[in-house]
């Protein structure tokens, strides 16, 4: 027992020198559009992006974050942060999604589901739950190299949103819910007994709670334990609706006692729930929970927790009904020490020898969609064939998005586009995506280069896209632009032959979420079917500015 603690202690200090030499060497990347930190105070949200059922540890003086990721790929992102408030994209635990053919083509909204991130005698360990294949463990001693290869842990249909718990006696446990669209039923808890390595269950579970009375649509389970109470902190009541709920025992098999402990009362912030409970060295406590804010996702809150009679109080009681609610403003935590202001990457020069963390694709990467040779200070799209029949891009795979970062943002691009032998058919250029998307793209035609805004609507049910304009182009290279606003992701596209004066193009788009997901902005390169093989686009960069 004794060399396990010292083990442990030996991890935490490495891995604390290995995050501090990684920010030395690593200039921050500080955003335009939005930052949490205020000097002594901080605002929320943290994270003014889709970081879905975010799960955060500490481990020593370190901060790590996952969120869900579900079809997009590389997924299972990890975020790190020193004061909880300044949060940096680090790396992915998973480089495909599994089954790896099965997600080669986007499944928009199935795959990585709510995860949890522990820290167990020196190992990182992330659950997630699929809701079509079952229960899924990843692990590695350095959050920030390789992961392992991951293991199905249970194997079933509806099986989500899973976290694991090691007691103090050896004893290993995976609580989960279930997805009614798979299994047939939901707002259940349930408890399975796992080996001590965490690889396996080795039982069928059993129900610890059920929440269809007064705690519909109970999921997202986080298991800790404190002062001999087992705690499970789980969201009820629906994504945008609901409430935090806290169950607790002296059994781990219950019965469970329950409390909310977090709403939206009088604020703006609704449903505030589904997060994690981390401390600090100093002794304070804190919450993280996400807030669905449609088309921008799912961002990232903190609140501030105390304890008061074993139970946890969360935010601030505005209307003293014993439930707290969420804060948009509050002192910083106290981490011992002032960091600097940093956030996850959004601008991408293209001139590093791989792409940024920020950038996902709509499936498993196929190395053919893209290259990035060193000291090509451009990103090269080939223009991939649209797959035959299909009426728009929802179920195009190299598809080149990140999360919206603000509410208010520009997002610009500069493309070159190379049909080669295609004498018409090649498209490629600056997307909204959604269920409806719209995009700004330069194409050829037999009589030369175009600029487009295309639009589909419905696009998850097949809707047709369409071309709203179009107006040739002197040469093969445009500037483009979107210009995203509140409320809730008004685009507004423009083009420009100099990069100088850009002209608006159309009405504006209302950006729509995707399934799961927030509306995210990107790159593609695409070919209708007919076109000859070949083509490609060249991109000079992309810039996330502010208005």
């Amino acid at each position: 027992m004794k060399t396990n603690k010292i083990l442990n202690i030996l991890s935490i200090t490495a891995f604390s020198i290995a995050s501090t030499y990684l920010n030395a060497q690593e200039k921050p990347y500080v955003s335009e559009v939005w930052t949490a930190d205020l000097g002594k105070n901080y605002r929320n949200p943290i994270l003014y992006a889709d970081y879905s059922d975010p799960d955060v540890i500490r481990v020593g003086d370190d901060y790590y974050m996952t969120a869900s990721s579900f079809n997009e790929a590389p997924g299972l992102p990890i975020l790190h942060s020193k004061d909880m408030i300044n949060w940096n994209l680090v790396n992915y635990a998973i480089q495909d999604i599994l089954p790896k053919e099965h997600f080669s083509v986007p499944k928009r909204g199935d795959g990585v589901w709510a995860p949890s991130i522990r820290f167990h005698k020196g190992e990182f360990y992330i659950y997630w739950g699929d809701p079509d294949f079952g229960i899924y463990m990843v692990k590695t001693k350095d959050p920030l190299g390789k992961w392992e290869e991951p293991v199905l842990v249970m194997e079933g249909k509806g099986l989500i949103d899973s976290c694991p718990f090691w007691d103090e006696d050896g004893n290993a446990y995976l609580v989960h819910g279930w997805a009614g669209s798979r299994a047939g039923v939901k707002s259940l808890l349930s408890l399975n007994k796992m080996n001590p390595e965490g690889t396996k269950v080795l039982d069928k579970g059993i129900h610890i709670f059920d929440g269809h009375d007064a705690h519909p649509t109970v999921e997202g389970p986080k298991m800790y334990k404190r002062n001999g109470y087992y705690y499970i902190l789980a969201p009820a009541g629906g994504v945008a609706t609901g409430w935090q709920l806290v169950l607790r025992s002296k059994n781990i098999y219950g019965p469970y006692e329950e409390k909310i402990v977090l709403e939206q009362g009088s604020t703006k912030i609704n449903g505030p729930h589904q997060g994690a409970w981390v401390d600090t060295p100093s002794g304070e406590d804190w919450f993280y929970h996400f807030q669905d804010v449609d088309a921008g996702g799912r961002i990232v809150h903190l609140q501030p927790m105390k304890w008061e009679k074993d139970w946890p109080v969360m935010g601030a009681d505005n209307n003293k009904n014993g439930i707290g609610e969420p804060v948009l403003s509050y002192k910083k935590p106290n981490v011992g020490k002032n960091y600097p202001i940093v956030n996850p990457p959004e601008t991408d020069e293209f001139d590093g020898e791989k792409l940024g963390l920020q950038w996902q694709w709509s499936a498993n990467e196929n190395i053919v969609w893209s290259s990035k040779l060193p000291g090509q200070k451009f990103l090269r799209l080939f223009s991939m064939k649209v797959p035959e029949g299909e009426k728009n891009l929802w179920n195009v795979p190299n598809l080149l998005t990140q999360k919206f970062p603000a509410p208010n943002f520009v997002a610009s691009t500069k493309v070159k586009l190379t049909p080669e032998d295609a004498k018409e058919g090649k498209i490629a250029g600056l997307l909204v995506m959604g269920m409806d998307h719209a995009s700004i793209v330069i194409t050829n035609k037999t009589d030369g280069y175009y600029v487009q805004l295309r639009k589909a609507e419905k696009a998850d049910k097949g809707g047709e896209e369409k071309v709203l304009f179009e107006t040739k182009l002197k040469s093969n290279e445009a500037y483009f632009k979107v210009n995203v606003s509140e409320p809730n992701g008004i685009c507004t596209f423009s083009y420009s032959e100099n990069g100088k004066n850009f002209t608006k193009l159309g009405d504006p788009f209302q950006a729509k979420p995707g399934k799961w997901i927030g509306a995210k902005v990107g790159l593609y390169s695409v070919s209708t079917p007919k076109a000859n093989r070949g083509g490609y686009a060249d991109f000079e960069y992309f810039r996330i500015t502010k208005q």
